[in-house]
Formats: C-alpha cells, sequence, structure tokens
C-alpha cells in the first residue's frame, strides 16, 4: 500500500487489509511506505489514527517509511492510492519496476477506472472518514479476489 507521505491513506490501508486478513485467517503480509521521505519514521496522522481506532483497528504502532525499489522484490502486489504515486513509484524504482505487480486501490472497486483516493491530509476529519470508506471497501475486494482457492496469493 503506497501513498505520498505514508501518514494518511497507506497507513489506513495497510491497518484496513490487515485486519481482514486476520479475520479471513490468511497468512499474507501487508505493508505500507511513501514516495516521499518527508514523514519517515513519523506515527500515522492523528486523524488517520482515531478513524481506524472508531473501527477498531490501532495502526498507532506503524512507522512511515519511504517507498524503495526493492519492495517489487519483496512483495507480489503493489497497491498506489493515486496516479501520481504510481508515477513517483516508478521513477524511484527505474528499471526494477514491475507494471504487472502495480495497480491502484480502487481498481478493485472500480475496474480499469483509474480513480484516486483522495489524500485527506490538509482538509477536515470527514474527509478521514471517506477515505477509510473508500479502502474499507477495496480491500474487501482484495481479500475476495486473492482468498479464492488455486489463486496466487498476496506474500
Amino acid at each position: 500500500m503506497v501513498c505520498l507521505g505514508n501518514i494518511c491513506r497507506s497507513p489506513l490501508a495497510e491497518g484496513i487489509l490487515q485486519d481482514k486478513i486476520k479475520k479471513a485467517h490468511l497468512d499474507w503480509t501487508v505493508d505500507s511506505a511513501g514516495t516521499n521521505g518527508y514523514h519517515v519514521g513519523e506515527a500515522p496522522h492523528q486523524l488517520s489514527q482515531k478513524v481506524a481506532l472508531q473501527n477498531r483497528i490501532d495502526i498507532s504502532k506503524q512507522c512511515a517509511r519511504k517507498f524503495v525499489a526493492e519492495d517489487f522484490n519483496k512483495f507480489d502486489k503493489i497497491y498506489a492510492m493515486a496516479e501520481d504515486v504510481v508515477y513517483e513509484m516508478r521513477r524511484i524504482a527505474g528499471k526494477k519496476f514491475d507494471d504487472s505487480k502495480v495497480d491502484l486501490l480502487m481498481n478493485e472497486v472500480y475496474p480499469g477506472k483509474n480513480k484516486d483516493v483522495p489524500d485527506p491530509w490538509s482538509g477536515p476529519e470527514s474527509g478521514y472518514h471517506q477515505v477509510y470508506k473508500m479502502i474499507d471497501e477495496a480491500c474487501e475486494k482484495v481479500i475476495e479476489k486473492f482468498s479464492v482457492p488455486n489463486t496466487q496469493q498476496l506474500k
């Protein structure tokens, strides 16, 4: 799960998907990162933490990190929160960029529509609730899609 700063959208996506993985008894690894280094080492944004907790998910122990090219070696699937994030991932990864592993998260809900998850960073709390709902719906689709027997699972 990748966004710009790894403090708002991608930590929510990591926490939501981890919660769904646990409930589905799946053996998957999920992580999140940001394409810039402005917040490396920081906890998720307070409003992301608040909205997650209101949905019984604790993301307070997460720590922002920067997306690196080696993530393509480590993960089978990499979801970006927005088109500009994919552009930055491509720039960071260079020759290691693997288009077959990357998709926008919302394409799981709206295939081929390339919808962004809006960045709630500078807005009111209501934006975080909207983003939570969008990510939750997409993560549910990820679980449905990749937990089917005989389907290659995320690692």
